[in-house]
């Protein structure tokens, strides 16, 4: 089954075509708008919301920034400051249900849009998105979401001349709801090309589909304790899962549960938790956390009772790690250092959790397949190779190296440790036995390393929450050095 051509794809996915559509003239003798209007109080309920969150999407789509951060910038500024915490939801609400199927709300627009979007008013393609997201995904009702979105083009002085090709397409598409929905593909029109194509050139087409399928779904909570997992599953009402880890059956107020402010557990997908298990750490080990921010898996390897040293660049990110640490009652040494340059002893292990496309996490940060790049792939793959030459240096004979990443692309992945095992003779491949994730064998590749796919973790969860199922997708090796 061939990738489909790129002219047999439904819908360009980076951007519009546009093409010059003339702007209205007034009628001789009409009153001008001016360029310039004071913000009346809103009466629309949600409207703040709604206008932060096509703010926030504007960032994103247009500017290519992370969504998280711009999320955290926009509702921590002045003009989030009186938002409502139903309406603090609906901003990420809209803002990442859009981000999640992006393909789909532009497929909807671009068919609506003959022209493309009309030019020099950028704050329209935000606003549209926004407005789709609601009206195919979130149940808001059409009148709400179409007038609101009508009131915001009308409030900018380059949109409100459009004001009614707003209301027409967002009350074309409240129409169309249902036959259009039943026309998506996941692959095809809620993946970037580029993307879609790598999935199904290294997965095959099956895979392909449930990787992008997947997206689609809620995200699952899990967390991993400090001990006692059966004990705290029963406490937190949480699924057990093979691996060890726990699924949470409810996602709100992660803070306010039971454990939480003692730190007993913390959040770490179910995949995320597995790499660091792998360098069967021990007492009186000298262990290196390279890249280690946020700290999950410096926590792991601290419950070791091993000597844990944790590296990371970000001043940011090492202040995340220490906070998360104090939390939990543990500790380790850290060092704020980039880890092509780091000098210490050589260690008994090292984990290296190397910077990557994170293409796995999209479900989870569903912006990484829009503002992800091809190019960035070829510069993360270069620097993947100088750390993991910068970690084997650090390690001592007989010592144990996992590298991972939470990539679905075999360039940052397999293909890094093809490579490394071909310079560097000294290492071998220590393959992951079943026993190591649980006994889920479908997480291991054929040559013994971890490779989680997003779909999986799928069976094993209860049927009132199937929705909450798979994990990131991420990949390990485990070499050793002789």
């Amino acid at each position: 089954m061939p990738f489909p051509s790129q002219h047999e794809r439904s819908t360009p996915h980076l951007k519009f075509t546009p093409r010059a559509e003339p702007r209205p003239r007034p009628a001789a003798g009409a009153k001008l708008e001016p360029k310039h209007r004071h913000r009346t109080p809103d009466k629309e309920p949600g409207l703040q919301a709604r206008r932060i969150a096509a703010a926030v999407l504007g960032d994103v789509v247009q500017r290519r920034l992370a969504l998280d951060d711009r999320l955290d910038t926009h509702l921590g500024s002045d003009e989030a400051s009186e938002l409502a915490a139903q309406d603090r939801g609906l901003v990420r609400a809209i803002a990442t249900t859009a981000m999640r199927r992006l393909g789909t709300i532009r497929k909807a627009l671009s068919e609506r849009l003959k022209n493309g979007l009309p030019p020099g008013a950028p704050k329209l393609e935000p606003i549209l998105i926004s407005g789709v997201a609601q009206i195919l995904f979130l149940g808001v009702p059409d009148h709400a979401a179409v007038d609101t979105a009508v009131r915001l083009a009308r409030e900018d002085a380059r949109c409100m001349h459009f004001t009614s090709l707003v209301n027409a397409v967002l009350r074309r598409i409240a129409r169309e709801r249902e036959a259009f929905l039943k026309s998506v593909n996941a692959l095809r029109d809620d993946t970037p090309e580029w993307l879609a194509r790598r999935w199904f050139e290294t997965y095959g087409p099956e895979s392909a589909v449930r990787i992008a399928a997947s997206h689609a779904d809620e995200l699952a909570v899990d967390l991993t304790v400090k001990s006692n997992a059966v004990g705290w599953a029963s406490r937190l009402g949480a699924i057990l899962l093979p691996t060890g880890s726990l699924r949470l059956t409810n996602r709100d107020g992660i803070a306010t549960l039971p454990g939480y402010s003692d730190g007993e557990w913390w959040v770490q997908d179910a995949a995320a938790a597995i790499p660091a298990r792998l360098l069967r750490a021990e007492p009186g080990m000298r262990v290196l956390d390279l890249c280690a921010a946020p700290g999950g898996k410096t926590a792991q390897l601290t419950l070791t009772g091993a000597e844990v040293v944790a590296v990371d660049r970000s001043v940011q990110r090492m202040t995340r790690l220490e906070q998360n640490l104090s939390r939990l009652k543990l500790k380790a040494e850290t060092h704020v250092a980039d880890a092509l340059s780091f000098k210490a002893e050589p260690f008994d292990a090292i984990l290296v959790d190397a910077p990557c496309s994170s293409t796995g996490t999209i479900r989870r940060h569903p912006d990484v397949a829009w503002t992800k790049t091809q190019e960035d792939i070829l510069k993360l793959v270069q620097l993947q190779k100088r750390i993991l030459d910068r970690a084997v240096s650090l390690l001592k004979p007989g010592g144990t190296l996992v590298y991972a990443t939470c990539s679905l692309e075999r360039d940052e992945s397999e293909a890094q440790i093809e490579a490394l095992l071909k310079r560097e003779p000294r290492l071998s491949r220590q393959p992951i036995a079943a026993d190591e994730v649980g006994g889920m064998t479908e997480l291991l590749n054929a040559d013994g390393d971890l490779r989680a796919l997003p779909y999986q973790f799928a069976d094993i969860t209860a049927d009132n929450h199937a929705r909450l199922s798979g994990c990131d997708g991420f990949y390990a090796a485990r070499l050793k050095l002789t």
